[in-house]
């Protein structure tokens, strides 16, 4: 099992989950590795893809779970889906933003219930000297990690081995838009959102819906 960047901030993206979170829904969830970790939380979450190949496999590594930790798996287009409004507590989006017009967070600002978040673990195109500095920074680590992650999986007995992902795997896209362009291009559409650089060549952007109270 590989060292996986999306995967590392799996915990960084629960901490911005809305205190008494009920519904969520995981934008190009792939094979659905955080869309169960969602519904494991007791959470009843949709979980959508264009990519037809990743949901059948997101649905085949849910099927033995019990029915209440079992996302709802759909091969739906997020920028033509006809998401309910103000329908979920949460909305998150992995490395798949980039694979879209930005202006798709439009939709799912409107999706959010009062008070909802929307939290983008997105991909940005380095273009500063900021931006490779930081990547530079990332490489030492990032094989550090790998090594970690190797030498944990070999000292396992090897009935209990994780055996990884999936095969399936949805498209890559290179990004194109820098962090600079990102933030203002999420001015208008999230205002009051936040967005910070993360280490391994990835952003945080997050942005509440304010409640029904305003």
């Amino acid at each position: 099992m590989s060292f996986d960047h999306n995967d590392h901030y799996h915990r960084l993206l629960l901490r911005q989950m809305p205190p008494g979170c009920r519904t969520a829904l995981d934008v190009g969830c792939g094979t659905g590795r955080f869309a169960r970790l969602l519904a494991g939380r007791g959470i009843e979450v949709d979980g959508i893809d264009v990519s037809a190949e990743v949901i059948e496999t997101a649905r085949e590594a849910s099927a033995g779970l019990p029915p209440r930790h079992r996302p709802d798996f759909r091969h739906m287009d997020a920028t033509r889906a006809r998401l309910p409004p103000g329908r979920y507590d949460f909305i998150s989006c992995l490395a798949a933003l980039h694979h879209m017009p930005f202006g798709t967070v439009a939709a799912l600002r409107d999706a959010l219930a009062p008070g909802g978040v929307l939290a983008v673990l997105g991909c940005y195109r380095e273009a500063s000297p900021a931006d490779r500095a930081w990547s530079l920074a990332a490489v030492p680590v990032n094989a550090a990690a790998r090594i970690a992650v190797a030498a944990r999986e070999a000292a396992r007995p090897r009935g209990g081995r994780d055996p990884g992902p999936p095969t399936a795997k949805a498209p890559v896209r290179r990004p194109e838009a820098t962090l600079e362009e990102i933030r203002r291009e999420a001015a208008v559409p999230l205002p009051g959102a936040t967005l910070r650089r993360l280490l391994f060549w990835r952003y945080l952007l997050v942005f509440r819906k304010p409640g029904a109270d305003g």
